[in-house]
């Protein structure tokens, strides 16, 4: 697998793109997109868990219940959730313009928003937008994509890798936003992968799925899941390979390269966290189960108390246990060893004696990673999340002016 230099989801065959500024919300940038596949192509997505699932989420699952897009629209700046059934209308309005403007099916488009929850969308403003940037499509148009779907998001969220499956160059490209209420099981996350691939859609949802639950839904920013998180995946053939199932020899090489651009992503999202000044990776090893390690893992990564200390440098593994400890994860606290870096500062469930000075040197990096061995079994899960600021609450505290 190789990774594209300025790669984006129109590095993939047979995508393109464009982006707007329809002001929506935002004066003097792009705020509206569409990424677009040639031919329809198949397609899989996975939904915040939030109940409160936005509008245009709910039009989604409709859309492309029967596995197959063509197109994806996106707005920032207003969310288009808590809206009742006047935003089901304007998502449901949003998705038909988009089809219209394209000449394409009406079912085979993914419409997602981002932004402020409560507030109606100017529908004449995103009319004018879609009838503008379906016009405006072309081959390297997915940076302005991936600029357009960004809120608070401080740095551009994109990439693309390539492989080769029967000996055909394919791509794989994505692009995606998150900075504040991301907290796993989806969360304000958004999420978009393009693939040439050719793929049967069956094999398809069981990589994507599989490898979502080992990335997007591994990450926390600041603990609230929100009513608008969407990852979803298109694959359109263009590549030419002979069509991959679960059985194909080739299928494990593209589900794992779509695990490595999942969890990039991931990555990127837990280190752009709003107001954040690191990226904290957690790793829990010997597990008993799976799922003991991905909780606790994830309570590690989410504890307010933990990204406090790591923004203060202090090495506080008490916390770390405290997190681990109310996890729900099944482990024994007396063979549990705790590392910050490479400074072990617990064993057996107890404190050592460390070296003060290379831990709080280790959290002064833009990358903090955790270890925690609960010498229980084999399994492990790895969660990405970051530091807890007094930006984040400059941010959150007048996010709708």
């Amino acid at each position: 697998m190789e990774i594209l230099e300025n790669g984006s989801v129109t590095s993939p065959r047979g995508f393109t793109a464009a982006a707007v500024a329809a002001e929506i919300k935002y004066i003097g940038r792009n705020d509206l997109t569409i990424v677009y596949s040639k031919v329809p192509a198949q397609a899989a997505a996975v939904y915040t868990l939030n109940q409160f699932k936005a509008a245009p989420l709910q039009v989604t699952e409709q859309n492309i219940a029967n596995g197959m897009a063509q197109a994806i629209v996106v707005n920032s700046g207003i969310a288009n959730a808590g809206m009742g059934t006047e935003g089901m209308m304007q998502a449901r309005q949003m998705s038909d313009w988009a089809a219209d403007a394209l000449g394409i099916a009406k079912d085979d488009v993914v419409v997602a928003s981002t932004g402020v929850i409560g507030m109606p969308l100017p529908m004449d403003k995103v009319k004018a937008g879609i009838d503008k940037v379906s016009k405006a499509l072309y081959a390297d148009g997915g940076h302005d994509a991936a600029r357009a779907i960004m809120t608070t998001d401080t740095v551009c969220k994109e990439m693309a890798v390539q492989l080769r499956i029967n000996d055909k160059l394919v791509t794989i490209g994505a692009m995606a936003k998150g900075s504040g209420m991301i907290h796993p099981n989806m969360a304000t996350m958004l999420g978009f992968i393009t693939t040439d691939v050719n793929i049967e859609n069956k094999a398809l949802q069981a990589a994507f799925k599989a490898n979502i639950d080992d990335s997007f839904n591994m990450v926390s920013v600041d603990g609230d899941t929100s009513t608008n998180d969407m990852v979803a995946i298109l694959a359109n053939g263009q590549a030419g390979n002979e069509i991959l199932t679960e059985e194909s020899a080739d299928f494990p090489a593209f589900k794992q390269a779509l695990r490595e651009i999942c969890i990039a992503m991931a990555q990127k999202i837990a280190g752009d966290g709003e107001g954040a000044t690191k990226l904290v990776e957690c790793t829990v090893t010997g597990a008993a189960t799976r799922e003991d390690a991905r909780l606790a893992a994830k309570a590690i990564i989410a504890s307010s108390l933990v990204k406090t200390a790591i923004y203060g440098n202090d090495a506080n593994w008490g916390r770390i246990a405290c997190a681990a400890g109310y996890s729900g994860a099944k482990f024994d606290p007396n063979k549990v060893n705790i590392f910050i870096g490479d400074v072990q500062v617990a064993q057996n469930g107890m404190g050592l004696e460390f070296d003060e000075a290379k831990a709080t040197e280790t959290l002064k990096q833009k990358k903090v990673n955790i270890l925690v061995k609960f010498n229980n079994g084999e399994e492990e899960a790895t969660a990405w999340g970051c530091d807890l600021t007094y930006d984040y609450v400059s941010i959150n505290a007048d996010y709708r002016s």
